[in-house]
């Protein structure tokens, strides 16, 4: 029986990494080891990233949300919570966009929330 050595799905291997380190400056773009470490780590931190936007994103809603709350004299937590005890339920990404587009619509909203926090 012939002896099978791993040259062409090495250099499969290889190559895909290389591919995934193309852009990288100096001895991480060219030669393997260095570019594998490289890539392992972008990959660690993309992910960590994908979770960290969602953070961001909802911070910034809630910052733009509070922001058209205090003028209409009302905070935050006080406006979630009437729109809670009226069961409205919309999310902060929509109550944000409402805020920025349609300032009328956002003003009924916190008049409907005002009146069911008493």
């Amino acid at each position: 029986m012939a002896r099978v050595k791993g040259a062409l799905s090495t250099r499969k291997r290889h190559k895909k990494i290389l591919k995934l380190a193309k852009g990288y400056r100096g001895a991480k773009s060219k030669l393997y080891r260095i570019a594998n470490q490289a890539v392992m780590k972008s990959l660690s931190y993309a992910y960590v990233g994908r979770k960290l936007k969602k953070r961001d994103f909802r911070s910034l809603w809630i910052t733009r949300i509070s922001a058209a709350c205090k003028m209409n004299d009302i905070n935050y937590s006080r406006f979630m919570n009437g729109l809670k005890k009226a069961n409205i339920e919309i999310n902060r990404k929509m109550l944000s966009e409402i805020a920025i587009s349609d300032p009328q619509a956002f003003t009924q909203l916190v008049q409907t929330a005002k009146a069911n926090l008493k």
